[in-house]
Order: structure tokens, then C-alpha cells, then sequence
């Protein structure tokens, strides 16, 4: 199945993110989602099992990009459904 070889691929991809205040976070890859033009990171705090975090990938240059906290309810929504569509047969989500 071609969304579990991708899950099973990333499996250990870490991203370490670095907020306002100079905390560092590890977090785990779980995929990028393209959504309105824009591109979404999917990853879950390494600590906190089973949240979810979702952030637009904005470019700076053509090495560089910047992880932004995504406040619209509307695209997070549609972010989380896309990712929760593509991984229905590989994760098991827990009812709203």
C-alpha cells in the first residue's frame, strides 16, 4: 500500500523546530499536505503522543523556510481531513 511504504519511510524523519521564546521541540514527520496553493507540515511533538500539529511551509529562499502556526479553524480542518483521508487504512484516529 502505497500511503503505509510512505508512513513506513518517514517513519524517523525528526524536524527540530525552535519557537518565540528559544524552546526547542522535536518533532516527528508524519507528511506535508498541499491545500489552496500553500503547503502544510504534519508532525507530532515527539513527547506528546498523539497530538497533531499542522504548519504552512512559508519559502524564504530556495534552501530556507519558515514553519507558521496555522490559526484558521477552517484550514486546519480541511488540512487534518486530507491528512486523515490518506492515512485511514494505516492510523487509527480517535473520534472528535
Amino acid at each position: 500500500m502505497e500511503n503505509e511504504e510512505i508512513l513506513q519511510e518517514e517513519e524517523f524523519s525528526t524536524l527540530t523546530l525552535v519557537d518565540d521564546k528559544g524552546e526547542e521541540t522535536v518533532f516527528e514527520y508524519l507528511d506535508c499536505i498541499e491545500y489552496q496553493g500553500k503547503e502544510y507540515l504534519v508532525l507530532t511533538p515527539m513527547e506528546e503522543e498523539g497530538q497533531i500539529v499542522i504548519l504552512e511551509v512559508e519559502p524564504v529562499d530556495e534552501e530556507n523556510e519558515n514553519y507558521i502556526a496555522v490559526e484558521d479553524e477552517a484550514v486546519l480542518e480541511a488540512v487534518y481531513a486530507i491528512f486523515k483521508e490518506r492515512y485511514q487504512d494505516v492510523l487509527t484516529f480517535a473520534e472528535e
